[in-house]
């Protein structure tokens, strides 16, 4: 499963889910407004810095828009 860790008002957020939307890749928008998803993020990447893609079935972790929707065509 794919979790996304966002902010509603990030714009590479936006554009890492308009192109999973656009895709119809699904995945878990995690948004770190919430203090206890930051702080699961925090923990899992080392820093609060949003988007990060956390792949569970394939223990792949990244941050960076850009990288984040690369990473996203080679597994689609």
């Amino acid at each position: 499963m794919l979790d996304l860790f966002i902010l509603e008002t990030c714009p590479y957020c936006k554009k890492v889910m308009a192109f999973m939307d656009e895709h119809n890749i699904n995945y878990n928008k995690v948004d770190i407004a919430d203090k206890a998803n930051e702080d699961t993020l925090i923990q899992m990447g080392g820093k609060r810095q949003v988007p990060f893609l956390a792949d569970r079935d394939r223990n792949i972790q990244m941050y960076e828009s850009s990288d984040i929707i690369e990473y996203i065509k080679t597994i689609m």
